[in-house]
């Protein structure tokens, strides 16, 4: 009996491990994703994919509708660096599912920010795509930085500081 209830705990422990441990890391590439259909996709309902993070250092910014401003003194910061575009894109990627809000709404705000920060491409995501393909926070605030081979370079899930944004504009900086 005592054998059976070391393997359940050991059994426990690997399976509510296995979330965390599939988390996208520093220094790996992430899954594969792409986003089209109803899925989700471009603001112009162009399809996504995350091979497009790919020759350049991107920011994604992955977002819950409720949280759309909490990391925008980080949108400021990296917008005021000006980095050449020929080197470095950011996207705001919306977690639609994530909200109460109707997809209308989320859409029109989407459009407001897209004119606030016009080199940012804006993606929806509607099925929570990236939280189980990437483990990252769901209902959040998420912003994941990669280098030009699609390695991540920067994560936090939830607010930055004032800290946590000078190391993201360094990771970017270092990476350009």
């Amino acid at each position: 009996m005592k054998l059976f209830l070391k393997f359940s705990i050991f059994l426990s422990a690997v399976v509510f491990a296995l979330p965390t441990a599939l988390a996208v890391e520093l220094g790996e590439v992430s899954p594969k994703v792409d986003l089209k259909d109803k899925l989700g996709g471009r603001l112009d309902g162009k399809p996504w994919s995350s091979d497009e993070l790919q020759g350049k250092v991107n920011v994604i910014f992955y977002v819950d509708p409720d949280e759309k401003d909490t990391n925008n003194q980080a949108s400021d910061a990296l917008n005021k660096e000006n980095f050449p575009t020929d080197k470095f894109q950011s996207y705001g990627i919306i977690n639609m599912a994530a909200s109460w809000m109707p997809n209308v709404l989320i859409s029109s705000a989407l459009k407001e920010k897209q004119e606030k920060y016009p080199r940012t491409i804006y993606v929806r995501d509607y099925k929570k795509v990236l939280v189980q393909a990437w483990k990252i926070a769901d209902d959040s605030s998420n912003v994941l930085a990669f280098d030009k081979k699609g390695k991540l370079i920067f994560r936090k899930d939830g607010k930055l500081s004032q800290e946590d944004i000078q190391k993201l504009i360094k990771a970017v900086r270092d990476n350009l």
